[in-house]
């Protein structure tokens, strides 16, 4: 359970079963009741999820004892599965979620413009629902991701092959995708990147939470080559069935010099992790990320 949606690889079609007939007769109540034992599991046995947790909850909370944030592992995963519960419900119909957008004129300028825009997600609250309102919008939506991500973020996304709004493009193409991006961004569309996780790609090293971590810097490399601006996605749950959506933090790449380019990357990348680390400081049980990314000599 504690992998997000791009890392598939905790979970079982018949624990998703399971979870589906909780809420169908149940309700989120019942499926939210089911998780508690799910959550010990992992709590229990998942110790590599403990572990990368842990990383993050020792920064968020530095003064707290180890068996503080040894519990507060198992809250922060347990917040983690409602919002996979939330997901499910959501694609399934089987719950009608509140939406509350902030500055909804901004996005309609967004949505209006003919210009296209990167969309910059991250293991924080629940993209992917944020992600499904833009449907209502007449702009195709590209997800750079890799092959074998495709399959749950169809899923989570409800794409199929016929699906007009939603594509993906692989990281893995020729010189990484860069081409159909470029493409999809002069076309006025939005092009989505995740953007506090490198995946093997090249990041940078900036401040965040009072240490050096990790970051990929590709999506704002391409942004200021294109000239487009990067909207933060952010999705917090702040109530039963309620969630604000925020994009209204938005960042415009713009070289200054053609030297250097590395430290303007760097500055742009450091004001996304600003942005994130107020986001964990205000949800400090939304952060999914379940990766040490200020693990050493990673870069």
């Amino acid at each position: 359970m504690p992998d997000t949606i791009d890392q598939p690889q905790r979970g079982n079609k018949i624990g998703f079963w399971f979870f589906r007939m909780f809420l169908r007769f149940g309700g989120l109540y019942a499926a939210y009741f089911l998780l508690y034992g799910v959550t010990l599991h992992y709590w229990l046995f998942d110790t590599k999820a403990v572990k990368t947790a842990s990383a993050y909850l020792k920064r968020r909370f530095p003064l707290d004892s180890k068996i503080t944030i040894r519990f507060k592992v198992y809250k922060l995963f347990y917040s983690q599965g409602r919002q996979l519960i939330d997901r499910i419900a959501k694609i399934s119909g089987a719950i009608d979620f509140v939406f509350n957008f902030v500055d909804m004129d901004m996005l309609n300028q967004l949505a209006s413009s003919k210009k296209g825009y990167i969309l910059l997600t991250a293991h924080a609250g629940n993209w992917q629902l944020a992600m499904t309102e833009l449907e209502q919008f007449d702009k195709k939506i590209s997800l750079v991701m890799r092959s074998e991500n495709n399959e749950a973020v169809k899923k989570a996304l409800n794409i199929n092959t016929t699906d007009d709004k939603f594509g993906i493009i692989s990281p893995e193409e020729h010189l990484g995708g860069v081409v159909p991006v470029i493409k999809e961004l002069n076309d006025g569309n939005i092009v989505s990147y995740m953007g506090d996780r490198s995946y093997g790609f090249e990041s940078l090293n900036v401040n965040f939470m009072g240490d050096k971590a990790n970051f990929p810097y590709g999506a704002f490399a391409i942004a200021a080559a294109t000239k487009v601006p990067v909207v933060i996605a952010l999705a917090s749950k702040i109530g039963f069935k309620t969630y604000k959506v925020d994009f209204t933090n938005i960042i415009n790449p713009e070289y200054k010099s053609r030297k250097n380019k590395k430290n303007q990357l760097s500055e742009w990348v450091q004001e996304y992790a600003d942005i994130l680390n107020d986001f964990f400081e205000e949800y400090p049980y939304q952060c999914f990320l379940f990766h040490d990314v200020w693990e050493k000599n990673k870069t």
